[in-house]
């Protein structure tokens, strides 16, 4: 899928699950998305149906029953939607926010060693400062 894939903070909820189990039933979506977050059957129905259409989830037919499952990669979209969230911050900025962001969430052993790896990869040919990007090129910043 080349197009920007756009899901809203609820039907991220029922993405988790369907990445997380690689197919579910309308009925196991309902009954989780009930237990973690209290929602009603049609609240999630609705979330369901309007994945269904903007091609993120396609069905399955077994038996009686459909089977939903995603049809768009997880990381894939992780990564696409983080990158978006920090296309929107100046530049000089990024750095310190992923330094917050990388001290408030939970990362294994592994996570930390791959991270570690790639921002030496990456200091070595990293400026010593990133220009502020707010304005267009020419215009000087006064705060930034």
């Amino acid at each position: 899928m080349n197009e920007r894939v756009e899901i809203s903070n609820s039907e991220w909820e029922v993405m988790r699950i369907l990445w997380t189990l690689q197919a579910a039933t309308s009925r196991q979506i309902i009954d989780l998305l009930a237990e973690k977050l209290g929602w009603k059957e049609a609240t999630t129905k609705t979330y369901i149906s309007r994945l269904v259409t903007k091609k993120y989830v396609k069905t399955e037919k077994r038996g009686r029953a459909y089977l939903y499952l995603p049809a768009v990669e997880e990381e894939a979209t992780i990564t696409e939607q983080l990158l978006a969230s920090f296309a929107k911050i100046c530049q000089k900025h990024i750095g310190q926010t992923l330094a917050n962001v990388v001290r408030e969430i939970p990362l294994s052993q592994a996570d930390i060693e791959e991270v570690s790896r790639i921002l030496a990869a990456k200091q070595k040919t990293a400026p010593l400062e990133l220009e502020c990007d707010c304005l267009p090129k020419g215009h000087k910043a006064k705060y930034c």
